[in-house]
């Protein structure tokens, strides 16, 4: 599934391959050359088909092409790599916004902001800085081989028969990463779910002097992730060394072998300064596959998370569901069963009608279901059971985006961008004139606070508007949604926030406005109930 999205640039990927293997070939050849030029040193006559002056000269020209190489494959995988990130990060956003609401109601926000940030990042970083450069370790690793068999194939046979030894030593140090890579991810995800909770709750924060409690819960989570980092750390910079190691004493070995065939004449000197550094390049090889080693077992932790959250069922898909006509607004539920996941039974064969251009409000203890009415009405979830129609249509037969379309949800928690709020207002219809966002303000009662605001509709909110009061942020929420119009609309304690003559102000102006759609009312304010052509309680069971 990953591989889509991680390799979508192959010539460039083979591109930085053939790099690597230019890269490898050059690394080949500098032991051949240095053995000839040891020939020359030690011959008398002084007189070698290579002379020199020439062999110094093609080293230098291997050395400059080998920089180049390494030029152009470093800056080669380092965009590619930004390149497949921001790729995988754009799928993981867009498979994000496709989940439904009851995926969140599930989740911890930072462990969803792991999987886009560091996740993305580990996948990607493995694909261009790790597995790329398999091939040309293979090459380097075989073409060192094929040269020592070539110079001496008793010492390349006896190097074979060492080589178990160093991948039992990986397999025993590298099964170790894996799961402490998987609760570093863990730990790492508390850490930024923490930051991200404590960021929302600052102003209660202050207002308890929380501050050294939180400094504290602080702590503790940065010291869990500190612990983990220094045992990734450790076990990630014991791999590489101890292989090292291994290959050393190795080395050492074949010295001294070398060493010895070379006083019984059955080896020369420059042969034996060509196989040690063929030798030596052969453990290249070795101590980088020793930390693919560690890396494949970190990637797998963070691949699991992926696919994880791609496999997460998504929204409904419109594909071949038609569109909802333009409602005139009537509304059936018709013995609507609902209960959050785990949760308890909330709405128990709920049946309601609502005439088109009908003002209902809907009223009812805390927790009985006020507000998953409306949830359901957008299809943010779906029933256990029974239907809700809309104009005699059921909804779960239309397209999302048509029967969201014809629907306007003012709820009781505003959710606003940092942007100016002019955007906000537009959010919905972000092409609309500078009119029509005064007009849909002036509606909702905004308009005078928000000319009195530094540079007007043009100001700055931050984020979800903590530059506004709780009141001013309402009536910009408001001011949204009327501004698309919709002919159902939907307010769920909308005037919360309102101070008395806010709300009489707004209902006195929302009576003209309102005619013609079809509106449910959330609320327990007596105020909003004189809008009601119609008062339902429900207490969770039915109306």
């Amino acid at each position: 599934m990953l591989l889509q999205y991680i390799t979508p640039h192959r010539r460039v990927l083979l591109g930085v391959v053939a790099l690597l293997l230019a890269g490898s070939v050059v690394m080949l050849a500098q032991p051949w050359l240095a053995g000839q030029l040891t020939a020359v040193i030690l011959s008398e006559e002084r007189s070698n088909t290579w002379g020199m002056q020439n062999i110094l000269l093609l080293w230098l020209v291997l050395i400059i092409i080998r920089s180049l190489l390494g030029f152009l494959t470093q800056y080669s995988i380092g965009s590619t790599g930004e390149i497949m990130t921001a790729r995988l990060r754009s799928r993981l956003h867009q498979h994000l916004q496709a989940l439904p609401l009851s995926y969140y109601q599930r989740r911890r926000r930072g462990d969803v902001l792991t999987i886009l940030s560091n996740d993305a990042a580990i996948i990607s970083g493995f694909v261009t800085d790790t597995l790329v450069q398999l091939l040309p370790l293979l090459l380097t690793f075989t073409g060192a081989f094929v040269m020592m068999a070539l110079t001496d194939p008793f010492i390349a046979m006896l190097t074979v028969l060492l080589l178990p030894f160093y991948f039992l030593l990986m397999k025993l140090i590298g099964r170790r990463i894996r799961p402490v890579s998987r609760a570093w991810i863990d730990a790492y995800s508390d850490l930024i779910t923490f930051i991200d909770e404590n960021l929302g709750m600052l102003p209660a924060v202050k207002a308890f002097t929380r501050e050294p409690h939180e400094k504290q819960r602080f702590e503790t989570h940065n010291a869990a992730l500190l612990g983990l980092s220094r045992r990734q750390l450790f076990i990630q910079a014991l791999l590489s060394p101890a292989v090292g190691l291994m290959a050393g004493l190795g080395l050492l070995l074949l010295l001294w072998l070398g060493t010895t065939r070379m006083a019984s004449g059955e080896l020369t000197a420059a042969d034996l300064v060509s196989l040690m550094l063929y030798a030596m390049l052969l453990t290249q090889p070795l101590k980088s596959l020793a930390n693919v080693y560690g890396q494949v077992q970190q990637t797998c932790g963070a691949a699991e998370r992926v696919i994880e959250f791609l496999n997460e069922q998504p929204e409904p898909e419109d594909d071949g569901k038609p569109a909802l006509p333009p409602a005139q607004g009537e509304i059936r539920f018709e013995r609507v069963h609902f209960h959050y996941p785990g949760g308890k039974p909330v709405l128990r064969g709920l049946d309601l009608h609502i005439d088109a251009g009908e003002t209902v409000a809907i009223t009812g203890p805390n927790g009985v279901g006020k507000s998953t009415i409306a949830h359901l009405l957008m299809r943010l979830a779906d029933p256990n059971s029974g239907r809700i129609l809309i104009d005699g249509r059921d909804i779960a037969e239309v397209s999302l985006a048509s029967l969201r379309g014809q629907i306007g949800l003012v709820a009781q928690h505003t959710l606003l961008v940092n942007g100016t709020v002019a955007e906000n207002i537009a959010y919905g219809q972000p092409l609309v004139e500078q009119a029509q966002i005064e007009q849909a303000a002036r509606t909702a009662h905004a308009h005078d606070f928000i000319t009195h605001l530094p540079k007007g509709y043009n100001t700055v909110i931050g984020d979800q508007g903590l530059r506004l009061s709780g009141g001013q942020r309402q009536r910009v929420s408001l001011a949204r949604t009327l501004l698309v119009d919709p002919p159902v609309l939907i307010l769920d304690e909308a005037t919360s926030m309102f101070d008395p003559a806010g709300e009489e102000g707004f209902i006195n102006e929302c009576r003209d406005l309102l005619g013609g759609k079809t509106v449910i009312l959330i609320t327990h304010r007596p105020a909003s109930l004189a809008l009601a052509d119609r008062v339902v309680d429900i207490d969770g069971a039915g109306a």
